[in-house]
């Protein structure tokens, strides 16, 4: 398995909701932290601006244009950033599956949008790997993404049996076709994990990490399967992906620690040899200093927070909610227009 397929993989899709926004007049609206919340939009008809923390210039969005919000940054939609923003959560009701939301009646955008969430304890740690977002410039990619977000719509709105692993597979559909497309133009100039993975030759050596990640791997077998001498591997990978190579081998090793934690009960003796640690306490170690916890710590964390995470959800779902939450927006947005801003 690939590097991008192995990681999202442990991502683990859920609550989903899609639903199409409608907007008129003059708008503009902030959306809060978007921790463990992972979205995908398109333009129907229409243009509006999108401004994400973290991305220096705003994009202008018109109609046919595709994104994807991948890492939870908090971002703001509106007819114009010059005005002053209202927070979502001011605005918005409560969510309602595949339904319309209309801002001042409608009529100048249209856009349909996903949104799920991820689970797990390390899903913060995955999604940071990825870019801020994703925009799709090409005809064929943005339909592809119209089609999925659709899809998902109809199939929460219709209910039919199997709609559940349907809108699962739709959501990991909608990601790894939108990050494929993505590291295909080019991510550009930056540094993480994404930018290095654009990088062939330095690809190379984290698929050789992420198909081997018991080996005890040295940065002259790493610079070898990269093309690449030991000292100049070293520094490009950790210019390019912002970490040392040693490290992301340690933080992949612990990714895949935290996910056998969570699902497979398998006991610290069991994992430990089985992702590249000769000892239970060189592995506790490890973790400790990646994740700020022992592993039994975080194995022992999802059944505590289980009676929990109801009353969370809910709540975030207030504070977090996104275009594909809501159902029809109040006053608030229409007297904005009414007085310019």
């Amino acid at each position: 398995m690939d590097p991008l397929s192995q990681l999202l993989s442990l991502l683990k899709p859920q609550s989903y909701i899609s639903s199409g926004f409608h907007a008129g007049g003059q708008w503009s609206v902030q959306f809060g932290d978007q921790s463990h919340l992972i979205k995908c939009y398109a333009v129907v008809s229409g243009s509006c601006w999108l401004q994400i923390d973290g991305v220096p210039d705003p994009l202008a969005l018109e109609e046919g244009d595709s994104f994807v919000l991948p890492s939870g940054q908090p971002f703001r939609l509106a007819s114009d950033l010059d005005l002053p923003p209202v927070a979502a959560s001011e605005i918005f009701p409560a969510a309602r599956r595949g339904g319309e939301v209309f801002i001042n009646g409608g009529g100048d955008l249209f856009m349909v949008g996903s949104r799920f969430g991820v689970s797990g304890g390390h899903a913060g740690m995955l999604l940071a790997m990825l870019p801020h977002v994703v925009h799709l410039r090409k005809a064929s990619d943005q339909a592809a993404l119209r089609w999925s977000v659709e899809r998902m719509m109809e199939e929460l709105r219709e209910g039919e049996p199997g709609g559940y692993l349907i809108a699962q597979h739709l959501a990991h559909m909608m990601l790894v076709h939108a990050l494929r497309a993505h590291l295909a133009d080019g991510p550009g100039v930056g540094v993480g994990w994404f930018f290095a993975l654009a990088d062939k030759q330095l690809a190379k050596a984290i698929a050789a990490i992420h198909t081997d990640p018991t080996r005890r791997w040295t940065l002259q077998e790493l610079g070898e399967v990269a093309g690449m001498s030991r000292s100049t591997f070293a520094l490009r990978f950790k210019e390019t992906a912002g970490e040392t190579p040693m490290d992301y081998l340690s933080r992949w090793r612990m990714m895949l620690a935290c996910d056998r934690l969570e699902t497979s009960g398998d006991p610290v003796s069991i994992i430990a040899p089985a992702i590249g640690y000769e000892s239970e306490s060189a592995f506790s170690t490890a973790f400790k200093r990646v994740m700020g916890c022992s592993p039994r710590q975080y194995g022992r964390m999802p059944r505590l927070g289980a009676a929990r995470s109801d009353a969370q959800a809910a709540r975030q779902r207030l504070a977090n909610l996104d275009l594909a939450d809501v159902q029809t927006a109040p006053t608030h947005l229409s007297r904005l227009a009414a007085r310019g801003g």
